[in-house]
């Protein structure tokens, strides 16, 4: 089984301790949750992470592949330039997901690339994942304006190129949820936000990826959240597999959704 595990994971620059300086310590949950994905990523040895991006180039009618062998990126925007990250990119794999897309008539591809420096929806999970686990290749994909369908019939042929490939690969839906769930937060209190981050649980923490294209615009817009159409791709790329799922945490201490699960097609093994 090529797909070995998938993620539903945050990314706060605040849960980096040489960022959050000593904040981080109020979001526990989410520092414990990263590091069992980080664990549970070292414990199935992945040749490739397949990571998708909110904060990656996203267009309005296509998804972004990051092009190349290797990217760079730090944390000097948050105030942290010594963390710093070398990647390697997975170029085989990237050329096979582009080919399928292009027979199945889906716009994807690694042109238009505006700036290749990793953005903090990749560098996040990496920084904890990298405490566990580094002997890996990269595939970092944005997101798109195009409809929720489009992105799960991305995720399936994301999958085909993992299989045809024969690719160990895990998958990381980096995404937060609701940035609107505190007066005190930093986009204020909506009451879609609350709602909406209990909706993705219940919806992330079943494995129910078929309701994930069925959520309503308006909600997903009126909730500011920034990772649903991460969690659908990666939804579509676990289409017709049986798994388990494990929910790990959920909180909103700032104000901003942090979710975890844990996926593993069945039967699973880390050998």
């Amino acid at each position: 089984m090529p797909l070995l595990a998938g993620y539903m994971v945050p990314h706060p620059p605040i849960a980096v301790p040489e960022i959050g300086g000593g904040e981080e310590k109020k979001i526990i949950s989410t520092l414990t949750s990263f590091d069992e994905v980080a664990s549970d990523i070292a414990s199935v040895k992945p040749d490739t992470i397949i990571l998708t991006s909110p904060h990656s180039i996203m267009y309005r009618d296509y998804f972004h592949i990051s092009p190349g062998r290797n990217a760079v990126g730090d944390f000097s925007r948050f105030g942290a330039r010594n963390v710093r990250f070398n990647v390697s990119y997975d170029d085989e794999l990237v050329r096979e997901i582009e080919s399928i897309c292009e027979k199945e008539d889906i716009p994807a591809g690694t042109e238009g690339e505006r700036d290749p420096l990793l953005d903090h929806g990749t560098t996040v999970p990496l920084y904890f994942i990298n405490k566990r686990y580094t002997n890996y290749k990269l595939v970092r994909i944005g997101l798109s304006g195009l409809d929720l369908n489009t992105h799960f019939e991305f995720g399936k042929a994301i999958r085909k190129a993992i299989d045809k490939t024969g690719r160990r690969c895990v998958f990381v839906a980096s995404g937060d949820l609701s940035h609107c769930q505190k007066e005190d937060g930093p986009y204020g209190f909506s009451p879609e936000g609350p709602v909406y981050d209990e909706m993705i649980m219940k919806t992330m923490g079943e494995g129910d990826f078929g309701a994930l294209a069925s959520y309503d615009e308006d909600l997903l817009s009126k909730s500011m959240e920034c990772g649903h159409r991460s969690f659908t791709i990666m939804g579509g790329a676990f289409e017709g597999t049986n798994f388990e799922t494990r929910e790990l945490s959920h909180e909103a201490t700032f104000g901003v959704g942090y979710g975890f699960c844990i996926y593993h097609p069945l039967p699973y093994s880390q050998s």
